[in-house]
Order: C-alpha cells, then sequence, then structure tokens
C-alpha cells in the first residue's frame, strides 16, 4: 500500500502565504512525477504544478510567478509555497505521485485525500 497525506491547508487573507506539504509512505520503491492538482466547487480538477525526481518543474500559466514547488526525495515529500494568493485560488488541493511499489512492475498514480485552501478576507 501507498499513503500520500496533504498537511498545511487552511484560510489566508487575500495577498497572503501558505505552504502546503505532502508525504509518502508505504511500500515504495521509488517516486517518478510528483504534483499537485487543485479543484474547485463545480469545476474540474486542474493541474497546479508538478515536479520529477530530477527537480525540472512544470506550473500552470494562472500560478507562474507565485507558487513553488520542491520536493525532499529522501522524505518522500512534495511542498507548494504559495504566494501572492487570489481569492480564486480557493479550492481543494491534492498531491499526486506516481509510485513504483515493491510488489510493481510500473509506476502507478496514487493521490492524497485534499487539504482546503481558502483565499477571503
Amino acid at each position: 500500500q501507498v499513503q500520500l497525506v496533504e498537511s498545511g491547508g487552511g484560510l489566508v487573507q487575500p495577498g497572503g502565504s501558505l505552504r502546503v506539504s505532502c508525504a509518502a509512505s508505504g511500500s515504495i520503491v521509488s517516486i517518478s512525477n510528483m504534483g499537485w492538482y487543485r479543484q474547485a466547487p463545480g469545476k474540474q480538477r486542474d493541474l497546479v504544478a508538478t515536479i520529477t525526481s530530477g527537480g525540472s518543474t512544470n506550473y500552470a500559466d494562472s500560478v507562474k510567478g507565485r507558487f513553488t514547488i520542491s520536493r525532499d526525495n529522501a522524505k518522500n515529500t512534495v511542498y507548494l509555497q504559495m504566494n501572492s494568493l487570489k481569492p480564486e485560488d480557493t479550492a481543494v488541493y491534492y498531491c499526486n505521485a506516481k509510485v513504483l511499489r515493491t510488489s510493481g512492475i510500473a509506476y502507478r498514480d496514487y493521490w492524497g485525500q485534499g487539504t482546503q485552501v481558502t483565499v477571503s478576507s
């Protein structure tokens, strides 16, 4: 089994900052890409940012210059630092990881349970 546990969501005022974290645990051999997605009420789940095991990053246009994704490979943890937050950033943020398990032969997608981020005054 593989578990992804997110933490760090909450309520923040517009212009503020927040950092969310996601730790993967279980029968893990290696993790390739890790990323963050978000889903606002009534909308589809959209990509926010991804990072490869080598540290290459990709961002949605809406968050470029404001959000930074990083990871600690030794801890199987990915972070999302969110600055200059806007009300439209309000959503449930989900962590994703492509994991090779000890009993597996291919990488599979795993998701966290989601953490709520609310940007409001």
